[in-house]
């Protein structure tokens, strides 16, 4: 008999292993199938399953409708699942003359509930191939998949043995199936469809034509698209029927996963002007995360921390809402709480509403959600009053220490959103020790400390000690796209290696080939400056090397010229290339170096805007605070014209197109009609994929974006994004007794007296609310002695011993919080270390070096240097190094004359013309006879006015040729007597020959 490879033979494989997994077969043939093509349901099995599960129900329903009872019932559900929908009729059931029917029962969290157990067992799951729908056509399905009649899953099946794939399914769904038919009304009867082949699966939860938008739903392969290949010889894509639509899966999925997501439509002025509905269906790395970590947190209970490496784009606020609403329900094997709080940590606000949305759906009824939107008293209450979910900022629990007081025995589960800016300081220890009341000989017990070897002072080290540490109370769920080294430690999976790594993956690659995000590399042009300055005082003074060459690089960035030059590129860039993108909405960002720079950047972008007439291009800027320049003090809403609070609103509408930004909005802001963005900034590390990630959110007519970068490298921007491509892990782990080692360098320095640590430790530890005031004093004394035998050393010893003390505080402060490490003389010192610190008087190289005054810009030029796409290497995997990640000392700034520090700048930055051909004086004047605007300027003023205006532009002619020639044209630049020559005698041939 010959081998099976049609699409029918897929059709049965996967019907057969449907009804070994629960599943009865179910031919729509007869009345059944006219029935079923008249009301998209299966009448049989809908009431088959009324009569047995609510047969009383339904007596008292025939009695009030009569004999047609059933036609009215079906009348009253069809008109439910109409105006209610599908999903909020499966969870609530439907209401019929004061009796309420239930569509389907859910798998009982126990055993305990014997009727809810049985009523359960009554569902009736069937499944369909070939299912003819309507009487107007001939069209069929290839499966659907019922629960209680209503049909819930319909699959479009290709197999490619017969040249057809998962595409051609999705273009079936799309092209042939009519959306205003009843069977495929949105949230009527259908929650999902699938296209499916043996290699990939799509899903989507609306037809709309050619609107209907497919999302993958694969594992993913290898740290990229698609599906690995199986264990054993079956499809890659038998999950989906294995596991995803098993019986109980289904049944989870729609009553704990699936919900309706509502959004405001608005007008170009960002009036409402209606509402979009959408049902949510778990992708499947959603549907997977949470329900790892649910089966592990049943499994292991409190304590355990779980990073959740999620790409941007991944759907992190829905994900954090289903494992919130899922882990505030957990019950142990007594059926009591897991936990008396699920703590959600979060700086976004679209979180609180859609976290209380989503949650109220699949639970009915409110107050189960509460936004700590008030202060610190609020939030307060929510912990002691066990509200389920609570959603809050960090910042706000430093102030819990001082309303919160005897807190019973509870446990808490923390998720926080974006972990790496929330996992460390005093904020994430001030959360640990409200959520901590472990009592001190649990901790004596637990790590095997004798009582009677400790004095009282020790005993409340110890036990702030485990109080900042791991709690088994409390266990954390940290999402991130971008983990940092001490993220992984602290949050991270322990492997059989010793390392940690994420608990669950759903890395940047796969998310760009499944087109959930965009690829931000794939058109990036980068810009080099070429500048010089030169020293405009008679005297040369000795300056740091680092500040002042930090200083002048500040100075030229910020120059009037150098702000000027960048806008003009900017603004023509947008109107030329960008504006006309995402069918005209397309938006730019400008990431600015300091809040100076932004309120000079919008300033001068205002000026150039209105200079050049352009009407349709307006700016908007995002800053901290209030600047001062000039005399003048600049803040955002004046600026602007508008609160801080409307911006993101207003940037929306089509009233703006660019916004200039210093550091607020290079993390957590979607804006999915950001398409350009440019860049002057050095950018390095998770800073630049969370900066240029901005870009990254899809929308529809969004096919590409663009960076113009005007400070950094395509190798440096590569080398940042390589470690968070696919999956990251630790080379290493941070191995504590390093603390030795800087506590063998911090005391040879001879600052401070184990009599002084001590009593330093015995003011923190006893100084009480009523004896701060006078703690306060003898604190000062103390640190006072340790601050003068600081001053004693030299110049090196001081940056030496400040550099090391500043790692041994942060490295032991980490470590606390990583593992169990009770060591009390180490704690003393990171005690008194950290007094001590904020006392040490400030170096001379941490003063600021004014240079302003001392230099003037000679010239200035940008030039592109690269155009192209940054491509990432497909490696498998990163590891981070732990050392490289965090404090790093520089070395010695040896002390140098103002003047060498301007040749070295000088020769780096005004000598390296190497992008055009060979040129001599000639063709420098030929490009100015080629250019319109010198031309006209020649023609339309005397000599002694064209005089001035060729002046201003000659050197960038220059600098055009530049390398070329370089020994001759940089003695243009640097020799003036040389370029008055050159420049006066050019200016006469140009202007005789334009007007001759």
């Amino acid at each position: 008999m010959a081998m099976d490879t049609s699409e029918k033979g897929f059709e049965s494989n996967i019907e057969t292993e449907l009804i070994e997994n629960g599943y009865k077969k179910r031919v729509l043939e007869g009345d059944a199938s006219v029935a079923f093509k008249q009301h998209a349901i299966d009448v049989e099995e809908l009431f088959a399953f009324l009569e047995d599960t609510q047969e009383k129900r339904m007596r008292t329903l025939e009695k009030s409708y009569g004999p047609s009872y059933k036609e009215e019932v079906l009348k009253r559900i069809k008109d439910q699942l109409h105006k209610q929908g599908l999903v909020e009729c499966l969870r609530k059931g439907i209401k019929d003359r004061g009796v309420t029917l239930n569509l389907a029962y859910n798998k009982p969290p126990t055993d305990m509930n014997k009727t809810l157990n049985e009523q359960y067992q009554l569902n009736r799951f069937n499944v369909s191939r070939q299912v003819y729908y309507s009487d107007k056509h001939n069209n069929s399905l290839d499966m659907v998949l019922f629960l209680n009649g209503l049909p819930l899953v319909v699959m479009e099946l290709k197999n490619p043995l017969t040249n057809q794939t998962v595409e051609h399914a999705m273009k079936q769904l799309k092209n042939d199936r009519n959306p205003r038919e009843q069977f495929f009304r949105f949230n009527e009867r259908v929650a999902v469809y699938f296209a499916v082949d043996p290699d990939e699966v799509f899903m989507t939860t609306k037809l709309d034509k050619g609107k209907t938008y497919f999302l993958p739903f694969n594992k993913g392969n290898q740290g990229g698209k698609g599906n690995p290949l199986p264990q054993d010889s079956n499809y890659r894509t038998h999950y989906l029927w294995d596991d995803i639509l098993a019986p109980d899966s289904l049944l989870d999925i729609l009553y704990r996963f699936i919900f309706v997501k509502k959004d405001e439509i608005k007008d170009s002025n960002g009036e409402t002007i209606g509402e979009r509905q959408m049902l949510i269906f778990p992708r499947f790395h959603q549907l997977d995360a949470v329900r790892k970590i649910e089966t592990d947190v049943s499994r292991h209970l409190v304590g355990r921390n779980y990073l959740i490496q999620h790409s941007a784009g991944s759907g992190k606020t829905n994900s954090i809402s289903w494992l919130a609403h899922r882990l505030a329900k957990l019950h142990n094997e007594n059926n009591e709480s897991i936990f008396s709080s699920v703590i959600v940590i979060t700086d976004r606000r679209v979180l609180d509403k859609q976290l209380q949305d989503a949650v109220y759906q699949l639970e009915h009824k409110a107050g189960m959600v509460e936004p700590i939107d008030k202060n610190s008293d609020q939030l307060a209450r929510a912990i002691n009053n066990e509200t389920r979910i609570i959603i809050t900022t960090l910042q706000k629990f430093p102030f819990v220490l001082e309303k919160v007081a005897g807190l019973e025995r509870k446990k808490y589960a923390v998720i926080i959103d974006e972990a790496h800016s929330s996992q460390g300081g005093k904020a994430s220890t001030a959360l640990t020790n409200v959520l901590s009341d472990k009592t001190l000989e649990a901790a004596y017990e637990e790590d095997r400390i004798a009582e009677d070897n400790l004095d009282d002072v020790d005993e409340k080290i110890v036990e702030a000690i485990m109080k900042s540490g791991k709690q088994d109370n409390v266990s954390f769920f940290a999402f991130t796209a971008t983990p940092k080294p001490k993220t992984l430690e602290k949050f991270g999976t322990v492997g059989p290696d010793g390392k940690p790594a994420a608990f669950h993956q759903y890395t940047m690659r796969q998310a760009i080939e499944e087109g959930f995000i965009l690829d931000v590399l794939e058109n990036y042009t980068t810009y080099k400056t070429f500048w010089k300055i030169a020293k405009t005082v008679a005297d040369d003074p000795e300056v740091s090397q680092k500040q002042a060459t930090k200083k002048l690089a500040q100075y030229v960035s910020l120059h009037p010229h150098s702000i000027a030059q960048k806008t003009e590129i900017i603004v023509e860039h947008y109107r030329n290339f960008v504006q006309r993108k995402i069918g005209g909405r397309a938006k730019a960002m400008v990431v600015t170096a300091s809040r100076l720079h932004a309120v000079r950047y919008k300033v001068a972008f205002d000026r150039y805007i209105n200079e050049m007439g352009y009407n349709d291009l307006k700016t908007v800027v995002a800053f901290s605070g209030t600047v001062q320049d000039g005399g003048i003090n600049y803040t955002e809403p004046d600026m602007n014209q508008f609160s801080e609070r409307e911006l993101p609103e207003k940037f929306n509408s089509d009233e703006y197109k660019v916004l200039l930004v210093a550091e607020k909005y290079q993390t957590g802001f979607d804006e999915p009609l950001l398409h350009t963005m440019y860049v002057d900034k050095p950018l390095s590390g998770i800073k630049a994929v969370q900066t240029l990630s901005r870009l990254n959110r899809t929308c529809p007519g969004k096919d590409d974006t663009f960076v113009l970068d005007f400070v950094n490298d395509p190798e440096d921007i590569q080398a940042s994004f390589q470690p968070y491509y696919e999956s990251t892990s630790l080379s290493e782990v941070t191995d504590p007794n390093i603390l030795y080692d800087m506590q063998a360098e911090i005391e040879p320095y001879q600052l401070f007296t184990a009599q002084e640590v001590q009593r330093v430790n015995e003011l923190e530890v006893t100084g009480g609310a009523n004896k701060s005031a006078k703690a306060q004093i003898e604190l000062n004394a103390i640190l006072d002695k340790g601050v003068d035998r600081f001053k004693n050393l030299s110049d090196e010893e001081q940056y030496a011993f400040k550099q090391v003390a500043t790692k041994f505080a942060r490295t032991y402060g980490f470590i606390l919080q990583v593992i169990t490490f009770i060591d009390l003389d180490l704690h003393k010192l990171y005690i008194y270390l950290t007094y001590l610190l904020r006392k040490l008087p400030r170096g001379r190289d941490d003063k600021d070096v004014y240079l302003a005054d001392d230099v003037t810009l000679e010239y200035y030029r940008n030039q592109k240097v690269f155009e192209g796409g940054i491509e990432l290497e497909k490696t498998g995997g990163y590891d981070l190094n732990p050392q490289k990640h965090g404090i790093g000392g520089s070395g010695d700034d040896e002390k140098v004359r103002l003047s060498s520090i301007l040749d070295k700048l000088n020769e780096r930055f005004g000598t390296q013309f190497t992008e055009t051909d060979f040129l001599s004086r000639e063709q420098v004047k030929e490009d100015m006879l080629n250019s319109e605007d010198i031309r006209e300027k020649a023609k339309n003023n005397t000599k002694e006015n064209f005089k001035f205006a060729f002046e201003k532009t000659f050197i960038n002619f220059v600098i055009d040729r530049m390398s070329s020639n370089e020994e001759f044209f940089l003695k243009i630049l640097e020799n003036d007597e040389f370029k008055t020559v050159i420049m006066e005698d050019m200016m006469n041939e140009v202007y005789g020959e334009v007007n001759n």
